[in-house]
Order: C-alpha cells, then sequence, then structure tokens
C-alpha cells in the first residue's frame, strides 16, 4: 500500500512540475518588438514563477547561434514584470531569451504586487541550464549557457547585485538602481536584499548602469556604486527621465536600445553595437539627452 502511495505522489509531482519545457500560456506584446526575430511572452509549466520573453521561432538558434540568456529582477522586487513588458520584449527579439522573475503579467486588472527573492534570479539560470540539457526540452542546445546576464531595475536592480558574485555570470546590469550609500534606508520595502558597499566587490564582470538623471532617486546611490567600483570595467549612462526609466514607451525607449547594444556586445560580441560604449566620444554621447561616464573601458 505504501509503494502504490508514493507512486502516486510521484505522478502528481511530475504532473505539476513538468521537467521539460511546456508552453502554459503567451501573448504578442508589440507586435512582436523591432528586432529581427518576432518576440513572444510566455509562462511555461515547468517554471510557473517566472516569464519569459524570447523569439516566437527558435529553430535557428543552435551551436554558436544559440540563444544567450538574461535574467531580470523587476521594480519594487514585484513578482510580476508588469512593468517592464515593452523593455523585455523589445530586447528579445533581438535573438535573446529573457526571463523575469513572477508570474506572467495579466492584461488587464489589478497587477500582481507581491514581493520576490533575489534566488529567483539564480532559479532563472538554474531552469536554463537544465533545460539546455534536456533533449526533451524545446530548449534543448538552443540556450548558450555560458553567456549570462544578470539585470534588474530599482529594488530588482539590488537583486542583480545581490546575486553578482555567481561565476556562472558573464555581465550585469543596473537600471534605476545602487547599493543605498545610508544602510538604514534599505528597510524601506519588504524583501529589499540588504547589501552595503563592500558588496560590490563581489562583481567580477564588466558592468552597466542605467541611471534615470539627478532626478531618478536612486541617483546618488548609483553614482557612488561606480564611484567604488574599480576592479572591473563599468559604464553608467545619464538620460534625465527619473526613476520611472522609459520601459513603459514604444519598444522600451532609450532604455531598451542602450541596454540591447550593451548585451549584443558583451554576450554576442558584436563590436558595432559596443561602439555605444567604446571609444572617447562613445555613441550614447550622440543620442539626445544621454550623458555618461566610464572606467577601466576603452
Amino acid at each position: 500500500m505504501k509503494k502504490i502511495k508514493y507512486a502516486f505522489l510521484i505522478l502528481v509531482l511530475s504532473i505539476a512540475a513538468p521537467a521539460f519545457s511546456q508552453e502554459a500560456a503567451s501573448r504578442v506584446i508589440e507586435n512582436g518588438g523591432t528586432g529581427k526575430h518576432s518576440a513572444l511572452m510566455l509562462t511555461d509549466a515547468s517554471l510557473p514563477t517566472h516569464t519569459i520573453f524570447r523569439p516566437k521561432d527558435i529553430a535557428e538558434f543552435k551551436g554558436k547561434k544559440s540563444l544567450p540568456l538574461i535574467v531580470w529582477g523587476n521594480g519594487a522586487c514585484f513578482d510580476s514584470p508588469w512593468e517592464h513588458v515593452n523593455f523585455l520584449n523589445e530586447i528579445a527579439s533581438h535573438g535573446f531569451i529573457v526571463i523575469a522573475i513572477g508570474t506572467m503579467p495579466k492584461e488587464t486588472g489589478e497587477q500582481v504586487k507581491d514581493r520576490s527573492a533575489s534566488s529567483k534570479l539564480k532559479d532563472a539560470i538554474d531552469w536554463a541550464i537544465a533545460q539546455n540539457g534536456n533533449a526533451q526540452s524545446a530548449y534543448f542546445k538552443k540556450i548558450d549557457t555560458k553567456k549570462i546576464a544578470v539585470a534588474g531595475m530599482s529594488c530588482g536592480g539590488l537583486q542583480a547585485l545581490d546575486v553578482a558574485g555567481d561565476s556562472r555570470i558573464s555581465t550585469l546590469l543596473v537600471a534605476n538602481s545602487g547599493i543605498f550609500i545610508d544602510p538604514i534606508r534599505g528597510n524601506a520595502m519588504p524583501n529589499m536584499p540588504q547589501l552595503d558597499k563592500a558588496h560590490l566587490t563581489k562583481i567580477h564582470t564588466p558592468t552597466l548602469y542605467l541611471l534615470g538623471g539627478p532626478s531618478d532617486i536612486a541617483y546618488k546611490n548609483g553614482m557612488d556604486d561606480v564611484a567604488n567600483i574599480n576592479h572591473v570595467p563599468v559604464f553608467v549612462g545619464n538620460l534625465d527621465v527619473g526613476h520611472g526609466g522609459t520601459y513603459a514607451q514604444p519598444h522600451g525607449g532609450d532604455f531598451a536600445t542602450v541596454a540591447t547594444a550593451w548585451f549584443k556586445w558583451q554576450l554576442k560580441g558584436d563590436k558595432k553595437a559596443g561602439e555605444l560604449f567604446t571609444g572617447t566620444t562613445p555613441g550614447i554621447s550622440k543620442m539626445p539627452g544621454w550623458s555618461f561616464d566610464k572606467k577601466k573601458m576603452r
């Protein structure tokens, strides 16, 4: 009798959490984005705790052309990326798989505002690596598990910083965020990672900060981070749009343009995209309203 119960439990668990990818629901955002690979937002039965943005057709992505991985933490550490769908979808349309913390945003009604933990960024990486190695998965050998970015906005940026020491990470993006200069203020929001500036020494990859200029409440914290990072290449771009960035603008606005170029450069070796950040007058300086600074980067 015990063997029967045990077998039934295993069956239930396998149904509840399939080991291989199984699309549960999907939606097209902004006609799939402006990139060469029309994107799709979806939730997968094997990862119901996250939202995936990826090219709709992934047949061509294999071998050296497999999809670099980007994992994303949301503003306010929300457990759903509803504030960032335009931005994340746009990046995915340029040939990336983006996995955001939290359930897929609703089309209408109140969005999920529960808080999430930094560990969900690592959960996304673990899932992607497992799927890439699973012959039953639609992602089998489709994901470049050697090219992984961790990124996030505001509280999600602190989540990205929280896991930045993970050796699997290739690059880091911190948007509208930075470790609090005054640690006491770090208690302002439930589940906000409680980090101090010493944590910055755990960063081991090229790092991009995107800030909303002096009107961004995270501006001073982010700029202070950059001032304290002296051991890895770091670039900071500022556009005076405040803390909300341009995420909700069509196709994610300028923040998506800059972030996509960074990921193309860092994760795909696209030197042309890298020109936005390299040289004495990087391309970003020619974008209206942008200012920049950088260290350990030509």
